[in-house]
């Protein structure tokens, strides 16, 4: 069969929404400025740490080992920040992920061109077009799932296109698609069971056995799911009835005019995309066994940290690679070889590359927080402030401060570092247990992912789908205002069960 009878002539790949792009960049960049400024204010000072880099709340006497210090950190690096952070631990993390969203913007150009996403979707929408709303919970199931156990949040930016592709199809819209793909990955990551960077890390430091309380930790799962299931499947049912309905119908009508070869039922028939696609989606079959074999070795004692730190990366690296490796030889099955291989996949990672400043701009401000000496002091003064309430007003602050955290600290395991030293000996003064501590940094952690504009893995899903983040948060707030409440009433409950 001819390549002309399996791709189009011209492939869009990953379209960020320029808007979109601009706004966030400017909110960040200012907020990137507001740190700076908080740098000069606060008073600066730092707990005393060991070996590892984990606070040492108190000293042998039962002192607080806080001490201000006599330092400012100059002004100026507020703009040198960007650049600087580069040197500093978190650039492995910022190059990764850089690397991984430039790999799959030039692959997903590919897939496109080659017509490989449109014949997944059109086998997903005649298997499903007359029982869709079975669909729903069944992928945000699988989606939850995934990130409670494995911990995938990165790899939502490879789903997050093709599950609005399918709703877009189905007759519903980019929102519905993102709280299948993006938005329920985040809640699995909040609604954590074996999750390896937050309940494992955040259990061993504790002194808990690994996977302790999974019993509650799954009620708190069933919760978050119903309820994201109930709110997709009632907007979604609204939106199917007055498609004009959605604050997204106008941004959508691009993408809905460019997946309505997805409903051609002819392509689900044609033998070399199949095979493309069987080729594809046997390489990204691969990722949930590394993500295994990643979580395995970081249980290992005798592997040295550093390399358990590297293996970390093996997820994310390993769905990069693999993805680009299928999508590659998808192409090539398809017929697009040589030269327009090539340029092909340069285009396309020339049209996601504006996602990368945004990346290291948002390290910036974890950068400037940490090297003007300003996350102890907020952590000291909650450590003081919070033992005044009662046992479910502390737990609920800490959840709140780790949720507020997330606004400058993106990463979990850092998170984890600055908070727990702090709140684990805290627990044993107010009566919570240190499982509880462990819920509630959880839920709190995932949350974060996808509620500020500082979230890289949020900020580039909505945008290669042309949503803005108002248009996202006007969609979200009831949401989350639910999922908190939830939250608050499962935590409440740990509290006064003695959640051990």
């Amino acid at each position: 069969m001819s390549q002309t009878n399996t791709a189009p002539a011209q492939g869009q790949g990953l379209q960020l929404n320029k808007k979109t792009v601009i706004f966030i960049t400017s909110a960040i960049l200012a907020i990137m400025v507001l740190v700076g400024v908080l740098t000069q204010v606060i008073p600066r000072g730092e707990y005393r740490t060991d070996e590892s880099g984990a606070i040492i709340a108190l000293d042998e006497n039962g002192n607080s080992t806080y001490r201000e210090m006599d330092f400012r950190l100059p002004f100026w690096k507020t703009f040198t920040a960007p650049i600087e952070v580069f040197g500093s631990s978190d650039a492995m993390t910022g190059v990764a992920i850089i690397l991984f969203i430039v790999l799959i913007g030039g692959t997903f150009l590919l897939l496109d061109k080659s017509n490989v996403l449109n014949y997944l979707m059109a086998v997903i929408v005649r298997r499903f077009a007359k029982r869709k709303y079975l669909l729903l919970p069944v992928v945000i199931f699988v989606m939850m799932l995934l990130s409670s156990v494995v911990g995938i949040l990165e790899e939502s930016i490879t789903i997050t296109p093709l599950c609005v592709a399918i709703c877009l199809a189905l007759g519903w819209d980019s929102l519905v698609g993102i709280s299948i793909s993006v938005i329920a990955i985040a809640f699995g990551y909040s609604a954590a069971t074996f999750n390896p960077f937050n309940v494992v890390l955040v259990q061993s430091m504790a002194g808990l056995p690994i996977f302790s309380g999974l019993g509650y930790r799954i009620l708190v799962f069933i919760g978050i799911y119903a309820l994201l299931i109930g709110y997709v499947i009632l907007y979604a049912k609204k939106i199917e009835k007055n498609p004009k309905k959605s604050m997204v119908w106008e941004s959508d009508a691009a993408l809905r005019e460019k997946y309505a070869s997805a409903l051609d039922p002819s392509l689900a028939e044609n033998p070399l995309l199949k095979k493309a696609t069987s080729t594809f989606v046997g390489c990204i079959a691969g990722v949930p066994v590394l993500a295994v074999l990643s979580f395995a070795a970081q249980r290992i004692e005798a592997i040295p940290a550093s390399v358990r730190e590297y293996i970390s990366y093996a997820p994310m690296v390993g769905m990069a690679v693999l993805f680009t490796v299928g999508g590659l030889r998808a192409a090539y099955i398809t017929g697009i070889r040589g030269k327009a291989l090539s340029s092909g996949f340069a285009q396309g990672a020339k049209t996601i590359a504006p996602i990368a400043p945004l990346i290291i701009f948002v390290m910036a401000i974890t950068f400037l927080m940490r090297e003007g000496k300003i996350v102890d002091t907020i952590l000291y003064h909650l450590y003081n402030g919070i033992s005044g309430f009662s046992a479910i007003g502390s737990l609920l602050l800490i959840a709140g401060f780790v949720l507020i955290l997330e606004f400058f600290v993106g990463s979990g395991t850092a998170k984890a570092f600055l908070v727990m030293p702090l709140i684990l000996p805290l627990a044993h003064m107010i009566g919570i247990t240190e499982q509880t501590i462990v819920l509630a940094f959880t839920i709190a952690d995932g949350f974060g992912n996808i509620l500020y504009p500082t979230s890289g893995v949020m900020l580039i899903a909505i945008g290669i789908v042309g949503v803005s983040y108002g248009k996202y948060m006007r969609y979200m707030w009831k949401l989350f205002l639910a999922e908190f409440a939830f939250s608050a009433l499962m935590l409440a409950g740990a509290v006064m069960i003695g959640y051990s």
